[in-house]
């Protein structure tokens, strides 16, 4: 038994660690996601300059065609790294869940185990005191 009760200590111990890396995946998209929200709320004030009125504006509507071409690029780029960081989210809570079911699962052998060594105990005893009668 004390085999089978390392083992789920050991995957309690795993899934620990495996939530842990989850949640570190879900800061990693999260910082993504709002990098991409400020990237967008930057793409609009470029997109307002541009079709302003404003003779400031429209002097300086080169630098804002340029500036909107290098944040739909980096939008772009961004969007790719949010895809990749959503199916590492989910791959990484599809383990924990998985180490979570084998640790439950463990525990559950472990329980069995320990019931069928106390009737097997509780039989001794129960034959031990008939032969001594």
């Amino acid at each position: 038994m004390a085999a089978s009760a390392k083992r789920s200590d050991k995957l309690k111990r795993l899934v620990a660690v495996q939530r842990h890396i989850e949640k570190m995946a879900e800061h990693e998209l999260a910082a993504t996601t709002r990098h991409r929200a400020e990237i967008n709320q930057s793409m609009e004030e470029v997109i307002e300059a541009i079709g302003s009125m404003e003779p400031v504006h429209r002097q300086f509507s080169q630098h804002y065609a340029e500036r909107f071409g290098r944040l739909t690029t980096k939008e772009r780029q961004l969007a790719g790294v949010q895809q990749i960081q959503e199916m590492k989210v989910l791959k990484e809570r599809t383990k924990g869940d998985r180490l979570e079911e084998n640790m439950k699962e463990a525990r559950d052998h472990e329980d069995r185990e320990a019931a069928d060594n106390s009737i097997y105990e509780l039989i001794e005893i129960t034959l031990g005191v008939q032969l001594i009668k």
